[in-house]
């Protein structure tokens, strides 16, 4: 059922209710106005039931209006029942600004009832009880709607910064499969391509020669489509992290499956690292021997220094001429850098006076 189908049957309902009470005799008989009069403002009433959610302000003017013709008669109980309805709904469906004005007035309605009750019977009595009444057609409604309303508000508010939450979540999730694939990616494919060049472009290499480079070149296409595939069944929920996550200690294979002529100086006791910081040091390394297959030269020097609380990876190798401007450059700069951050670390790459040298702090 619609909301306005469920706001036309509660109105018929309201009408009946305030017929009932009207036969039941509850209005004012001192000024002798026939019984049918009193229909009039209590349909008026009805009708703004009708139109609460669609037309709130028109349904509280006309309430008013009929409130008043029906006090000007004498007051019926249905009709101001009926009107809680009509100024609730001005004020949950309403704009803002009436509700606040609604809070303010309300009360001053209640006590110029009270007063003027008062002031007719000269009796305060009589005047606290008219000013109660007063305020339980007025008063009462207009809060609850305030609450229901401000209750609403902020459930809409928290949903919404749920939902910009959850966006966030997949922007990173999104980077960190980025980043990941970039790694995967560049490393085993730049060293296919370069290895692979060599042997079309040399014609003094021998048997023996070839044989290691396409042994190479073996390895990493098996190795790279190992890890893609660890990386899609992670995404497909299949295998856990761990077998997709390489490790600082595999840095020796990762030389000879790169291609690339380096020395790796371990310094302090190698331990078990936090996952996190062992990836982030594997491709900090595996995407600077890439940056040193594609732009540099022969040897390159890589330092793991394991300290008491921290890692710290510097990477240095002579700098060759081949233009720099590839398809994705920086963006492994960028990923390296984006990885330390992260984890509270540092990372600076440059030049130096005898090359590049990638220097890399993350904390364990």
């Amino acid at each position: 059922m619609t909301p306005h189908r469920q706001d036309a049957l509660m109105a018929v309902a309201a009408f009946a209710v305030g017929v009932v009470l009207l036969v039941a005799g509850a209005y004012d008989h001192s000024k002798g106005v026939p019984i049918q009069l009193f229909l009039v403002p209590l349909a008026v009433t009805c009708v703004g039931v009708v139109i609460r959610r669609r037309r709130p302000v028109t349904a509280f003017v006309i309430g008013v209006a009929a409130l008043a013709a029906d006090a000007a008669m004498g007051l019926s109980l249905g009709t101001a029942v009926v009107f809680t309805d009509n100024i609730y709904a001005a004020t949950l469906y309403g704009p803002r600004r009436l509700m606040t004005v609604l809070l303010r007035i309300t009360p001053l309605w209640v006590l110029a009832a009270g007063v003027a009750a008062g002031l007719q019977t000269q009796s305060w009595a009589w005047g606290t009880v008219m000013g109660f009444q007063v305020g339980l057609i007025t008063v009462m409604p207009v809060t609850s709607a305030a609450i229901v309303r401000n209750l609403r508000d902020n459930a809409r508010q928290a949903a919404l910064m749920a939902e910009y939450d959850r966006r966030a979540a997949i922007t990173a999730e999104r980077n960190r499969m980025a980043r990941e694939l970039h790694d995967m990616v560049a490393n085993h494919f730049s060293a296919i391509a370069i290895q692979s060049s060599a042997v079309l472009s040399r014609t003094d290499l021998d048997a023996r020669s070839v044989r290691q480079i396409m042994e190479s070149i073996r390895e990493n296409s098996v190795q790279g489509m190992g890890e893609m595939r660890g990386m899609i069944g992670l995404l497909r929920a299949e295998g856990p992290d761990e077998a997709l996550r390489p490790s600082l200690a595999e840095v020796d294979d990762l030389v000879k499956r790169t291609g690339v002529t380096a020395v790796v100086d371990v310094q302090g006791t190698p331990r078990d690292l936090p996952p996190a910081v062992d990836l982030a040091g594997y491709r900090i390394v595996q995407e600077s021997l890439t940056n040193a297959l594609k732009h540099g030269a022969a040897p390159v020097s890589v330092a793991i220094d394991y300290r008491p609380d921290e890692l710290v990876l510097t990477i240095h190798n002579p700098v060759s001429d081949r233009p720099r401007d590839l398809p994705g450059a920086r963006a492994g700069l960028i990923g390296m850098r984006e990885r330390a951050t992260l984890l509270g670390g540092t990372f600076e790459a440059g030049p130096c006076e005898r090359g590049w040298r990638v220097t890399a702090t993350l904390s364990t």
